[in-house]
C-alpha cells in the first residue's frame, strides 16, 4: 500500500507542476459537415473547480478512437494531457441522410486547467484512420471569456464509493425520463446497472478502482421521446429513440445540456437510464452509454454498451448481406476486440498461440473482412455469460492506463 501510495504522491505532484490547482477546463465544440466534409468550431470554454479525470499517463491515449484532442504547453510544447474519443457526428457521416444534408452536433470535452497559456489541437478520423478534420486554439487560464462556473449540484448518491476522485474512476449513473416521484425507482435502477457492471470481470476484480455515483435528474415527462411514433416528451436529456433513422438506436444530442446538469458531480464516464420498457440504447467511447431500464435485456445491454463507452469496445456481431461498411483491409481497427489482419500483431495473436482466443470471420457488422475472437461474448450477443478473454485484457488494460495500478496480469 505504501508503494502504491508514494507513486500516486510522484504523478499527483508532477500533474500539479502543470495544471492550475484542481481546477478543470471545459470546452466545447460544434463538428459539422457532410459525409465528404468536416469543419470543426470552438463554441465555448468554462471552468470549474474539482478536476475527477486521470492524473496518470497524462500525456497519451490507450486506444486511438475515432478522434484524439491534445492540449500542449505553449512555451515548451510539451504534452500535457490527449484524450482520445468518438462521436456521433462520425457515425452520421457513414448514413445515407448524410449525402444530401449538411449537419451540426454538440461535443464537449473536459480538460485539466493548464496552469500557463496551451495549444489545443483536436484531430478526427476517417474510416481509413485518416485525419478528416483538424483545428487548433489557445487557452489561456487568465481568459477573462472562460467562464467561471460554480455549480449547484443535482441530488445524488453514491452506489459505490473507493476512494477520492483522484484516485478513483467516477462513473454517474444519470436518470432521463424519471419524474420527481419516480426517483426512488431511479435509485433501485442505478443500483442495478452497477452491480450488472461489476458483475463481469474484469470490472469486478477491479472494483475498488471505482467511484459510482447515482445522478437523479428530474425530467417533467415520464419515459423517453419516441419519435417514430409521434411522442415527443420534455425530459432532463431530450433523448429519443430513431437516431439516423433507426427503430432502437437512442441517444442525446443536447451533451452541453448534459454536462451543465452534471456540473459539481465528480465524473468521468457516464451511464444514462432512460426510463422505458422499449429495447434499445447506444454506447460510444468517453461520450456516454444511454440503455432502457425497464427492458428484460437492460442488465446485459447496460453492460454491452459500458463496453463501448468505457473501453472503445467494437460491435462483435455482423449481418449477413454486410450491412454497412466500416472497416477496411488496408487499415487495422483502432478497436482491440476485432482486426482486418492488417496488424493482427497488435491485437490477441499472442492470445491465439497460446489457445487463449480464436480468429471468427464476421465482426463489426460486415460478415466477411472483420474477425473476432470468440464464438460468443457480451460484445456479440445478450446471451453470452461474459466478455471473452481478449475484452476482458482488452478493459483490464483501459482501467489500468487511467489508474496507473497493476494488480492483475493483464
Amino acid at each position: 500500500m505504501c508503494h502504491r501510495f508514494l507513486t500516486f504522491l510522484a504523478a499527483f505532484l508532477v500533474c500539479c507542476s502543470s495544471f492550475a490547482q484542481d481546477r478543470a477546463l471545459r470546452v466545447d465544440y460544434i463538428f459539422s459537415g457532410t459525409d465528404k466534409e468536416v469543419e470543426i468550431s470552438l463554441d465555448e470554454m468554462s471552468s470549474f473547480d474539482g478536476w475527477a479525470g486521470r492524473r496518470v499517463n497524462l500525456d497519451k491515449v490507450p486506444v486511438r478512437g475515432n478522434g484524439q484532442i491534445c492540449m500542449t504547453d505553449l512555451q515548451t510544447g510539451d504534452t500535457l494531457y490527449r484524450l482520445s474519443f468518438s462521436t456521433l457526428f462520425q457515425e452520421w457521416q457513414t448514413t445515407e441522410e448524410a449525402t444530401r444534408v449538411r449537419k451540426s452536433f454538440e461535443n464537449v470535452f473536459l480538460l485539466p486547467m493548464p496552469s500557463a497559456s496551451a495549444d489545443i489541437r483536436i484531430e478526427l478520423y476517417d474510416v481509413h484512420g485518416n485525419i478528416s478534420g483538424t483545428m487548433h486554439h489557445q487557452v489561456d487560464p487568465q481568459d477573462i471569456l472562460i467562464r467561471r462556473v460554480d455549480p449547484a449540484p443535482v441530488p445524488h448518491k453514491y452506489i459505490v464509493a473507493s476512494g477520492s476522485p483522484e484516485e478513483c474512476i467516477d462513473v454517474a449513473i444519470v436518470a432521463e425520463g424519471y419524474t420527481a416521484d419516480e426517483m426512488d425507482r431511479f435509485y433501485e435502477d442505478a443500483k442495478d446497472a452497477v452491480m450488472a457492471i461489476l458483475s463481469h470481470e474484469p470490472f469486478g476484480q477491479y472494483k475498488n478502482c471505482f467511484n459510482f455515483v447515482a445522478v437523479a435528474l428530474e425530467s417533467d415527462d415520464s419515459g423517453v421521446s419516441v419519435p417514430g411514433e409521434g411522442e415527443w416528451k420534455n425530459t432532463a436529456l431530450k433523448a429519443h429513440f430513431n437516431t439516423f433513422y433507426m427503430d432502437r438506436y437512442l441517444t442525446t444530442l443536447r451533451l452541453k445540456n448534459m454536462h451543465d446538469r452534471l456540473c459539481g458531480i465528480p465524473y468521468e464516464h457516464i451511464v444514462i437510464l432512460a426510463n422505458t420498457d422499449t429495447y434499445g440504447g447506444g454506447g460510444i467511447y468517453n461520450s456516454y452509454t444511454l440503455t432502457t431500464a425497464h427492458h428484460s435485456a437492460f442488465r446485459p445491454v447496460v453492460v454491452h454498451e459500458f463496453g463501448h463507452s468505457f473501453a472503445g469496445l467494437a460491435d462483435e456481431y455482423y449481418y449477413d448481406d454486410q450491412y454497412v461498411e466500416f472497416y477496411y483491409p488496408d487499415c487495422e481497427p483502432w478497436e482491440q476486440n476485432i482486426t482486418t489482419l492488417a496488424d493482427f500483431d497488435s491485437k490477441w495473436k499472442d492470445m491465439l498461440d497460446e489457445g487463449k482466443a480464436e480468429l471468427l470471420e464476421g465482426a463489426g457488422y460486415q460478415s466477411k473482412g472483420v474477425f473476432r475472437p470468440a464464438k460468443d461474448c457480451r460484445m456479440h450477443t445478450n446471451k453470452a455469460d461474459n466478455f471473452c478473454p481478449v475484452c476482458q485484457r482488452a478493459i483490464g488494460r483501459i482501467i489500468e492506463f487511467y489508474t496507473g495500478q497493476t494488480i492483475s496480469c493483464y
